[in-house]
């Protein structure tokens, strides 16, 4: 364990998160995702939601400020009636955590798929929520010492 980094970043997953550059994407994905077979580099958060993984992230990662959606939502299936609550919850975290207020545009399901296979790379995560998959883009931190 570190100072001042969550207990819910592993190992892996602070060191994928430094390796990454700028406009890399990486997918937090829902229990229902099919991560093992879309991932380029896969890791494991069963035991984590979304929104706690989102939060601790977010500490540490920059959104790309270069482009008007920096993260993706898997758009509903039309004719699905399921609801999406957990989505204005990664809209009130990347506010508070990026100053952002419209960050998210929804993808079409088989291109939300597609753009995860070149991802950098996929966290399966145990978040039960349904459409609860997330893409962000990496910004750039201005400065070695920037902070």
């Amino acid at each position: 364990m570190l100072i001042g980094i969550s207990s819910k970043i592993s190992p892996e997953l602070l060191k994928v998160l430094m390796e990454m550059g700028h406009s890399d994407e990486i997918v937090l994905a829902d229990g229902n995702f099919p991560a093992a077979s879309h991932a380029r580099r896969l890791i494991r958060a069963d035991g984590h939601n979304v929104p706690e993984l989102l939060d601790a992230i977010l500490r540490l990662f920059p959104l790309d400020q270069y482009v008007q959606k920096p993260a993706a939502l898997m758009q509903v299936v039309p004719g699905d009636t399921a609801e999406t609550p957990i989505w204005e919850q990664y809209r009130s975290i990347i506010a508070k955590r990026t100053g952002l207020d419209a960050p998210l545009e929804e993808v079409e399901r088989f291109e939300f798929y597609e753009r995860a296979k070149k991802a950098y790379a996929i966290i399966a995560t145990g978040e039960n929520a349904l459409y609860a998959n997330l893409i962000l883009k990496k910004g750039v931190i201005a400065g070695a010492d920037s902070k």
